[in-house]
């Protein structure tokens, strides 16, 4: 009997089962084995230390594939808010504090806008994705040429919290589609929310490409 191809791995620079997961439905890749850094027991962090999201989502993605020697993805992805002059930006995880909660950081964004009516609270979420095959000496996925994917979501801060699903500002994040007042991504199905959300955008751009070049 013909022993079966071993399917290509990408390695996902992400602990998270839940971003693994957000992913593995995002890009629809199923002949590619998508595993995290623990399934490969991948230890250390890079400093992300870059002025934009592609910066340090290029960063992670140089670390993990040179201790990997995996092909790897690594993603960076956060909040600009205009009435902030574009913050929290790559500071969204942080915002609040180095290990600020999601309760912390939107208790905080809603204290900065107080008083800002709804037209001045536009938003937009913002996600980079990074591919780099250490195993190529050039070309589309080397180290010189990565292969890199954004995607934007626009909308509005809320003037309040609402709804529990998602995670981060999902509950303070209104989708332009929405009217003012209207629904938050907290509010949103898994399903609505992968239609349009920033990820969804570079995940499906980053997906073509990948499989454009016989993935």
């Amino acid at each position: 009997m013909t022993e079966a191809p071993r399917r290509r791995r990408l390695l996902i620079a992400t602990r998270s089962a839940h971003k693994l997961g957000e992913l593995r439905t995002l890009l629809d890749l199923p002949a590619i084995e998508l595993l995290s850094l623990d399934d490969v027991q991948v230890e250390g962090e890079p400093a992300e230390d870059a002025d934009s999201f592609a910066g340090n989502a290029l960063i992670k993605a140089r670390f993990y594939a040179a201790r990997s020697d995996l092909p790897t993805l690594a993603d960076d992805s956060g909040l600009e808010v205009d009435a902030l002059g574009g913050g929290p930006g790559v500071r969204t995880r942080r915002y609040a504090g180095e290990r600020a909660s999601d309760e912390q950081n939107n208790a905080k964004l809603l204290r900065e806008l107080d008083g800002i009516p709804a037209g001045q609270r536009t938003a937009r979420y913002r996600c980079a994705l990074v591919v780099i095959d250490p195993t190529l000496a050039d070309g589309p996925g080397s180290r010189g040429e990565p292969i890199v994917r954004e995607g934007v979501f626009e909308g509005r801060i809320a003037l309040a919290a609402r709804g529990s699903a998602g995670f981060g500002y999902d509950p303070v994040f209104e989708p332009l589609t929405e009217p003012p007042g209207g629904r938050t991504v907290g509010q949103l199905s898994a399903e609505e929310k992968n239609r349009v959300s920033h990820r969804a955008l570079a995940a499906q751009a980053l997906a073509r490409e990948l499989r454009r070049l016989g993935w």
